[in-house]
Order: structure tokens, then C-alpha cells, then sequence
């Protein structure tokens, strides 16, 4: 059986192997503590395992959790200081591209599209068949996938050396920076909100001001909530459990008998839109933004405002309308 935590470790492997390469690349200023920063983020993640095992008293090789800890605090403040830097990537240049562009075609798409459909497959075809951890069909497919894909871009590109995709992906790390690790770690603020009992607090706010069987106004402090903690928080995912908890289960779903589906699938629809307006949403609003070296670092949310806010008025209206 093939556990989620081989694909972890995987990970982490690959990141102490860039971080190797940034410590041999002396075109990059801070070449040491970036190499650090990594380095000790990928050995994080087979470490994570003995203090999991340790936690859930699995019986595993057990670690104590400290040594994590103090490695979190080391990740903090690297990138809190700006101890971070970049090198000059190891690259063919911009005529080499342009011409295996143009050779390539269509068929640069390949690698990029056998990700979604291996995680497909394994998700939908192999889920049951206990090849997988149980529950994690879903997530080892897309680990499967990336791995096939690096073999397909390979194959497409007519590339030998497995050196020349680490190399990009480490030019492409040390451009996205700690920027990376924000979603992870704002999933996990939604799930210590959870348990902190910030869901159970907004709810009784949301009682005592709410009027007795206002279905549309609670349809609307659930969807503009999800909008706002996820502006906040930055990840739907992590609004999602403090404004369930607080509304969408105990109000709309419980108390008004709205179908769970359409309250619960809107309620994250809405935060989405909140996605779109947020520079805390880093991956998906402020690292492309790098990447693409655009002059306005908050172009790409200006232009997702007038998409948003609409999306946001139709998820409330569709919930208000059909979700009862």
C-alpha cells in the first residue's frame, strides 16, 4: 500500500536537493541562509512523521517535537528578515526557447495536462482498490501525476538529464520565495480558529443580531462572511470551517433546512470570490504577478474585482433562491 507520506517525504527530498544547489551557487548573494531556509523545510517533512506517530501514539519511529519548533521559528525569521535571495538560474537562452517553442507547438501542453488526468484516474479507478492509503486516492494521484509528467516533459522535450528540470524548478522556487508556504499555513490558521472556537464566538454575534428566521440575511452574513475571512485569511479552505460552524451548518442547514450541497458549495463558491480581491491569496494573485515581472504587483487583483464582486451577488442570490 502506498502511503501519503512517502509522497511527503518525496518533497522534502527534492527541497534538500535544491537546497544544495543553492548553497553551490555563488551567484546568489545569500546563497547560505537561503539554502538554510529550504534545506531545513524539506527535512521538516520526514521529521513531521516521527512527531506525528509520536502525537497519535502510532508505534512508528517516535521524535520529539521541539527540534520542529525551533526549525519553524529558524523558517520565520529567515523570511521575516528577507534572508532570502535569488541566483542566476541555469538556463537556455531566450533564442534556444523561442526556437523549441516553436518546434515543440501544441504539445508543451502534454506534461501540464497528464497531472489532473493521472490524479483523475487514480481517484476515480483506483481509490478502492487498496493500492492507496485509504482516503488519500485523490492527493497521491496528483503526487503520481507530477512524477509522470516530469517523465512526459522529458520524453516531449527530448531532455537526458534530470538535472536540467531540478535546476528550473529551484529558479523557480527562489523566484515564488516564502510566498510558497502562505496557503499551507493559512489552512492551518482556519483549522486552529476552529478549534480556538472562533466559529462557536461569530455564531452567537450573528444570533444575537440576526432577527428570528431571516433566511435571506443569514444567506447574506454567510456568503459576504466567507468573502471577508477569506480576504482575511487569504485560503476559502481556511474561512471555510470558522464560518460553517458559525452559520452555514447551525443557521442555514439545521435551523432554516436548507440542503447541506447547495449551502455548503456556495458558501465555499463565495469565499472564492474572495480569493480573487486578497494579496494574502499569494500563490494565486501575487506570485504570478512575480513570475511574470508585472510593473503592478497588485495588477492581477485589480483586474479580478469586477469578476468578483458579481460572483460574490450570485452566489448569495442562487443560495437565497434555491438552496431552501
Amino acid at each position: 500500500m502506498i502511503k501519503v507520506e512517502w509522497l511527503y517525504w518525496l518533497v522534502g527530498l527534492v527541497l534538500v536537493v535544491m537546497a544544495v544547489q543553492m548553497a553551490a551557487d555563488r551567484t546568489n548573494p545569500r546563497r547560505w541562509t537561503s539554502a538554510a531556509f529550504w534545506g531545513l523545510l524539506g527535512l521538516a517533512f520526514p521529521y513531521g512523521t516521527g512527531v506525528a506517530d509520536a502525537t497519535a501514539h502510532n508505534g512508528g519511529w517516535t521524535l520529539p517535537a521541539e527540534p520542529l519548533g525551533v526549525a519553524v521559528l529558524a523558517l520565520i525569521v529567515l523570511a521575516g528578515f528577507n534572508f532570502l535571495g535569488k541566483g542566476e538560474p541555469v538556463t537556455s537562452t531566450a533564442e534556444e526557447r523561442e526556437a523549441a517553442a516553436t518546434r515543440l507547438g501544441s504539445r508543451i501542453f502534454v506534461p501540464a495536462l497528464t497531472i489532473p488526468l493521472v490524479a483523475l484516474v487514480c481517484a476515480s479507478l483506483l481509490d478502492t482498490s487498496g493500492l492507496f492509503e485509504k482516503g488519500k486516492a485523490t492527493l497521491l494521484g496528483l503526487g503520481i501525476g507530477c512524477l509522470v509528467a516530469l517523465l512526459v516533459g522529458m520524453l516531449v522535450t527530448g531532455e537526458r538529464k534530470l538535472s536540467v528540470p531540478l535546476h528550473s524548478g529551484r529558479s523557480m522556487l527562489e523566484a515564488m520565495g516564502s510566498a510558497l508556504l502562505l496557503p499551507q499555513l493559512l489552512a492551518v490558521l482556519g483549522s486552529i480558529f476552529a478549534l480556538a472556537g472562533v466559529g462557536t464566538q461569530v455564531g452567537r454575534i450573528v444570533h444575537d443580531v440576526l432577527p428570528d428566521h431571516s433566511k435571506y440575511l443569514a444567506v447574506m452574513a454567510y456568503c459576504v462572511g466567507m468573502f471577508l475571512f477569506t480576504v482575511i485569511m487569504g485560503n476559502a479552505f481556511a474561512a471555510f470551517p470558522v464560518m460553517t460552524a458559525a452559520i452555514g451548518w447551525p443557521v442555514l442547514v439545521q435551523q432554516m433546512h436548507g440542503n447541506e450541497a447547495a449551502v455548503l458549495a456556495l458558501g465555499m463558491l463565495a469565499g472564492f470570490s474572495g480569493t480573487l480581491c486578497t494579496p494574502m491569496a499569494a500563490n494565486y494573485n501575487i506570485v504570478p504577478a512575480t513570475l511574470l515581472e508585472l510593473k503592478d504587483q497588485y495588477g492581477p487583483i485589480k483586474a479580478q474585482i469586477p469578476t468578483a464582486l458579481p460572483l460574490l451577488a450570485c452566489s448569495t442570490a442562487i443560495m437565497a433562491l434555491f438552496a431552501f
